[in-house]
């Protein structure tokens, strides 16, 4: 492909510096707030809800299975609903043997339509044993799209990396 004026190959370096520039200054803005408020279930008039069960992985076994990789985790809630919010009551984190391990929320929170909201569990954190899994309960004043709801494992470890996500599943639905 042949250009005929200097002004095309401009436009070329110009796109490609841009491009380059807008990726990086993402790379280097702060996180912004999730958009979420305190609320009180009491002053709810609550018609749906559900309690979602995510297996959670805080390390993998590899080799011969007698070494594991340590995984940090993430928990990912999402609201598909376009209209309305739903009410977060509930986040917590269980080891191998079903103890409580952490409970990541003091009060209900409100999610907004097509917000999310996220809880870390770093990978030193290995009291969980290796199949540990969080338990997260959600309702909402009107009927909603259900949520989305995942938890992501992560290890960079040395030169490899690994990464794998876990579905919710609903174990209990408010009716």
């Amino acid at each position: 492909m042949r250009v005929r004026s200097g002004r095309g190959w401009a436009l070329v370096i110009a796109m490609l510096l841009a491009s380059g520039c807008a990726s990086h200054a993402e790379n280097l803005a702060p996180p912004t707030a999730t958009p979420v408020e305190s609320v009180s279930v009491q002053d709810l008039d609550v018609t749906t809800g559900q309690t979602i069960f995510v297996p959670a992985y805080s390390g993998v076994y590899y080799g011969s299975g007698h070494r594991t990789v340590k995984l940090a985790v993430t928990l990912h809630i999402h609201n598909t609903d376009f209209d309305h919010p739903i009410v977060i009551t509930s986040v917590r984190y269980y080891d191998a043997q079903g103890q409580l391990i952490k409970e990541f929320l003091t009060q209900p929170r409100t999610l907004g339509p097509i917000a999310s909201l996220e809880f870390f569990v770093d990978s030193s954190e290995q009291g969980a044993g290796l199949g540990s899994n969080f338990i997260m309960e959600w309702v909402a004043e009107e009927a909603v799209y259900e949520p989305i709801v995942e938890a992501v494992m992560i290890s960079t470890e040395g030169a490899q990396g690994i990464s794998f996500t876990s579905p919710g599943r609903v174990i209990r639905q408010l009716e």
